[in-house]
């Protein structure tokens, strides 16, 4: 059994994403960004979506089940987990900032920062600790080495 984490990430980013249009869309105004903040989050949607394919092709490599509430059989270490030890998350919540500066709505960017929160601490330290527990030193190592968030 894995990790006791209530709720699926991804059901829950994609269940934000259409909330967050709908609300957007049809109840707060929008703000229009300068072309170049437009721009930018066109880039930033490409890489998060880079960033998701890549740690989910990982996962299949390693023949490991991305869902949190999985059981884990080994530690990821390579590929884009070298640098940072929640990566679909980072791509998740990259995604729902990105959108907010391509399309400029606001609900976007309201639902990048509660799930950031939620991830960060709901779902994160429940998975940190499994995998304490189930990989002890190995994992204290990870940690040590490699950032959360790639910046922090």
């Amino acid at each position: 059994m894995g990790p006791a984490v209530k709720g699926n990430p991804l059901r829950i980013s994609v269940l934000l994403l259409v909330i967050s249009y709908v609300v957007g869309e049809f109840f707060i105004p929008h703000y229009p960004l300068f072309n170049l903040l437009n721009l930018i989050g066109i880039i930033v949607l490409i890489l998060s979506l880079v960033l998701f394919f890549s740690s989910f092709s990982m996962f299949n490599s390693y023949k490991e089940n991305p869902t949190p509430q999985s059981n884990t059989k080994r530690l990821i270490k390579t590929g884009i987990f070298a640098y940072c030890r929640n990566p679909m998350y980072l791509a998740f919540i990259s995604f729902h900032f990105s959108m907010f500066l391509t399309f400029e709505n606001v609900a976007y960017f309201l639902s990048a920062i509660g799930l950031f929160i939620w991830i960060n601490h709901n779902v994160i330290p429940i998975e940190e600790s499994y995998l304490k527990e189930k990989f002890g030193d190995e994992y204290e190592r990870y940690v040590q080495a490699v950032k959360k968030w790639i910046f922090f």
